[in-house]
């Protein structure tokens, strides 16, 4: 009786957690991390960038205050398959059916996906399903090393994409000399499948990150997000909105890389901020919904903003546009210690020995996340509304908050008037990024100063803001769906322990039949089936 009591409120208690979907993954703040970079038991540097540095699932598992203190509650890992040499970054498969022992063991990997729930921080697993690790150069039909596709029936037949806008060729063809799973061929078809699902169930993971989307036909990408049944996010490496906007059906949501590129443009180039005007308004004319879209300035495939431009003020008003913005934001680890590498591999430093929480880059973007969390739904819920844009400065507001960007840097000075705006005359908003400045909606409008190229994000001081998140208003919606959670608990509850009872009594009743008729009949195949099924519940 006591261990039936035990499963069923634990089981009650845990109700619903999983599988994420679409539409929470909006309240997330994705920190992209490399396993092999982000943290290590030693402390010295890496010395070759190529290959192995030393990050490993349970030195993730140790920093897990320096991300948290951060304010993202999410987290995008490497992928965790055996690599061929070098595959440090986690793209080149051998196995896919053992981890990586380089990052851990399946029980760290699975202690890590733990601890980060008990943090209500959500795992996304970057994968792979376009193709395997590396060959030796020259050796293009050796397939006897990879585990499982070690046939040649399992891949295209070589060739290498040199027309990115030749479609067929890019599916068919090798990216970077990499051999080309052939989805069509059924054992690979299944094989993957059944991959990604089991892994997703074993580590009870939140979501993935799918790389090389456009390599492999869409048709297999629905199939393949259907057997991973959690929110899914592919990459497709192109600025074309309606390219990319193709793949948003087969993947829940895309990595917003054309915009990413206007963004570049705007703030770390300095041009002109209507290209954020002309992204916003093509990507929402050809996205099935920008609001999961995954926003970033920074990540393991391209320069670092501040290699760029190494303005620390034009950087901060980047990262107020995408955490803001309406989507997903994802900050790229190292951002928030300042780090300039190039690219690949510069890129990819180790993170180690930079865990400065008092970084004034840190401190800038905790401040703007922990804030966007206590908005919670009054912020993700709603949709992005553009206030007021020039060549160098865009403002937009979220609900009732109002974001302004320039990117002039801390040199010039911006003034402007908004006179399109959420507010009534006489409202009073207070910057979150400096409660000091205050400013009042008067009938001509909101006079916002940057003096010194700083980003503002204005809510009304009347708004009181809860410590739990949300604007007071939006708490009282989430007491209430907490309470007929709790509502809903407690009559599972009740059902269950009522069915137990009948359970047990009959039970009795059975014992004492069997004490009484000793001469009980045999059970049929039919009996002996549902037997074994009500066992199966039991247990």
């Amino acid at each position: 009786m006591r261990t039936w009591l035990s499963i069923l409120l634990l089981t009650v208690s845990c109700y619903p957690v999983w599988p994420r979907t679409a539409n929470e993954w909006k309240s997330r703040i994705i920190y992209q991390l490399l396993t092999d970079r982000f943290a290590s038991s030693q402390s010295s540097g890496c010395s070759d960038l190529h290959s192995y540095c030393g990050g490993t699932f349970k030195a993730i598992i140790s920093r897990l205050d320096y991300i948290q203190g951060l304010g993202v509650n999410a987290i995008w890992i490497s992928p965790i398959p055996v690599n061929t040499p070098n595959g440090y970054h986690g793209y080149w498969a051998k196995d896919i059916t053992a981890v990586n022992p380089q990052f851990g063991t399946e029980d760290e990997l699975k202690s890590l996906v733990s601890e980060c729930h008990k943090r209500d921080i959500w795992v996304m697993l970057d994968v792979v399903a376009n193709h395997m690790g590396n060959q030796r150069h020259g050796d293009w039909n050796n397939f006897t090393f990879f585990t499982p596709f070690d046939q040649q029936a399992h891949y295209h037949a070589f060739c290498e994409i040199k027309d990115f806008s030749n479609q067929n060729q890019v599916e068919v063809c090798r990216l970077a000399d990499l051999p080309d799973l052939d989805q069509s061929n059924s054992f690979v078809d299944s094989t993957l499948r059944s991959w990604v699902s089991s892994t997703v169930q074993k580590y009870q993971l939140d979501g993935l990150r799918v790389d090389t989307v456009p390599e492999v036909p869409k048709e297999f990408w629905s199939q393949y997000s259907q057997s991973a049944n959690v929110f899914t996010i592919g990459e497709v490496f192109n600025g074309d909105f309606d390219y990319v906007a193709g793949y948003q059906g087969p993947m829940d949501a895309l990595l917003n890389y054309p915009l990413y590129y206007k963004l570049l443009s705007a703030y770390q180039k300095q041009q002109s901020m209507r290209s954020i005007h002309d992204g916003v308004t093509t990507e929402r004319s050809v996205f099935k919904d920008v609001s999961i879209l995954g926003n970033f300035i920074d990540n393991h495939d391209n320069p670092r903003f501040l290699h760029g431009n190494s303005q620390y003020t034009v950087l901060y008003n980047a990262l107020v546009y995408i955490i803001f913005a309406e989507g997903i934001p994802i900050i790229y680890y190292g951002t928030e210690q300042g780090f300039t590498g190039g690219g690949d591999p510069d890129n990819r430093a180790p993170l180690w020995p930079h865990y400065n929480s008092n970084h004034v880059i840190y401190q800038f973007i905790s401040k703007c996340v922990h804030f966007r969390q206590r908005l919670g739904s009054s912020l993700y819920g709603s949709s992005q509304v553009e206030r007021y844009v020039d060549d160098q400065f865009f403002s937009f507001s979220r609900g009732q908050v109002l974001m302004c960007t320039t990117n002039t840097g801390s040199s010039q000075s911006v003034r402007r008037t908004i006179t399109y705006h959420p507010y009534k005359t006489g409202d009073r908003l207070v910057n979150a990024l400096d409660t000091s400045d205050t400013v009042v909606v008067t009938n001509s409008g909101i006079d916002i100063v940057m003096s010194d190229g700083m980003p503002k994000v204005y809510y009304p001081s009347s708004a009181a803001v809860t410590s739990s998140g949300g604007t007071s208003s939006d708490h009282d919606k989430n007491v209430t769906v907490g309470l007929s959670a709790g509502i809903l608990a407690l009559i599972l509850l009740v059902v269950a322990v009522v069915s137990l009872s009948v359970h047990l009594a009959q039970r009795r009743k059975s014992s004492s039949y069997h004490v009484v008729n000793q001469t009980t009949p045999m059970l049929d195949n039919s009996s002996i089936t549902s037997l074994e099924h009500s066992s199966e519940l039991e247990q």
